[in-house]
């Protein structure tokens, strides 16, 4: 059996989260305040804010630009089904997006469509670690015309004076966009740390403040520690400090915080990221797309070029010139042979919640197309060449059986 995505559990792994046990510390404390520091470091954008999901930041940063009832926020219609979730949670409505005739991930032209009056926010997401265009979604939303559609409802929304740039990185920790790092591409970026993904805290994920002036990001990150705490003046560390028990409550907030636990884990991964997570990724991706280059029916995802670099997140293969059941099948081949495979993802059209809504997959041709042949295949760090060479096989082997 060669699993699709487990995550790298090792000794060091081990014995830093049993420190984090043995410290007494196992909410929030030292070690995610640490890690949000090590984070902010990494990328070089403003602060980080340590949260216990990529959902729980997405969400978090839309309830604190005022997003809400009457709104929209432009989405893409390919991504998993969290991006557009938290956008129902809020009360506003989402706007999907076809993608990109070359890659996976949002048109601009087909953003640039979608905005109205009651567009308050953009969120990208960086498909497979790939990130999307960033210069252009900035360039956007900067545009005169573009900024006087926009109608600022709170204090946030009149001091950015434009629509908010929101990046769903879940899959991209680490992949750059012309020489830097997601983290720092656009005003907010938000990561996940689900057990699937190349650094992971078990569940997880961080908020990574960009915002331009006038508005200082440290100052956000205070406000948002409160908002992610059920509006609590002090955290568990501050109030630990003697005499200092007391506290306040200054809104209704919410439950997102990171414990000392998970940030253990996520300051070894952190440390050891670009030297040996991500080179082994690559070594694997690089595997992959020499063995698939003989094969006319391959088509091999882009992972680097003049300006972007891959996190390798996902290795989403392309089978040419066959529907989606042809797809179906293929797959269901390859799991005869004890082999995982997955498929990034349903278009969130084509999900029962969406289509009850409304949204019709015949609207995103492109969202379509891509989905229908598209197979992500088993990348992780122990997967050996041997066991890289049995997916292939397995692959080609489907592929020829169906035809």
């Amino acid at each position: 059996m060669i699993p699709f995505s487990p995550p790298r559990i090792d000794e060091r792994l081990i014995n830093e989260v049993a420190d984090a046990l043995r410290s007494g510390w196992i909410t929030t404390g030292p070690r995610t305040k640490k890690f949000e520091q090590k984070l902010t470091a990494y990328a070089g954008h403003g602060a980080t804010l340590c949260v216990s999901s990529c959902s729980a930041g997405l969400e978090l940063m839309l309830r604190w630009f005022g997003v809400g009832e009457g709104d929209e926020v432009v989405v893409p219609a390919y991504t998993y089904a969290a991006t557009a979730n938290v956008i129902v949670h809020t009360g506003a409505r989402p706007v999907f997006v076809d993608c990109s005739k070359d890659d996976f991930n949002l048109s601009v032209e087909a953003v640039e469509k979608a905005i109205t009056p009651n567009t308050k926010a953009i969120i990208p997401v960086d498909v497979g670690g790939w990130p999307c265009d960033y210069d252009e979604l900035n360039q956007l939303v900067e545009r005169p015309a573009i900024k006087k559609q926009f109608h600022p409802s709170n204090e946030i929304q009149q001091k950015l004076e434009r629509i908010f740039v929101l990046s769903d990185a879940a899959h991209s920790l680490g992949a750059k966009y012309k020489g830097k790092k997601t983290g720092n591409l656009t005003d907010c970026t938000v990561y996940s740390f689900h057990a699937v993904k190349n650094l992971t805290t078990a569940e997880g994920g961080a908020v990574c403040l960009n915002l331009p002036q006038p508005f200082s990001n440290e100052e956000v990150y205070q406000e948002l520690n409160i908002k992610a705490l059920h509006g609590q003046s002090k955290d568990a560390l501050a109030k630990f400090k003697v005499g200092s028990w007391k506290y306040d409550v200054v809104e209704a907030g919410y439950k997102y915080n990171m414990t000392d636990v998970q940030a253990a884990m996520g300051l070894v991964e952190l440390e050891r990221y670009d030297n040996d997570m991500l080179v082994k990724r690559k070594h694997i991706f690089d595997t992959y797309s020499r063995a698939f280059s003989k094969f006319e029916w391959a088509e091999t995802p882009s992972y680097e070029n003049e300006i972007k670099t891959s996190s390798h997140h996902a290795y989403m293969l392309r089978i040419k010139g066959i529907n989606e059941n042809a797809r179906d099948r293929i797959m269901q081949e390859i799991f005869k042979s004890g082999i995982s495979v997955n498929v990034h993802f349903l278009p969130l059209p084509m999900m029962s919640f969406y289509k009850n809504m409304g949204y019709q997959i015949n609207d995103y041709p492109n969202t379509y197309a891509r989905y229908a042949n598209e197979i992500s295949l088993p990348v992780f760090y122990d997967l050996s060449d041997e066991q890289i060479q049995m997916v292939v096989e397995a692959l080609r082997d489907a592929v020829e059986k169906v035809g």
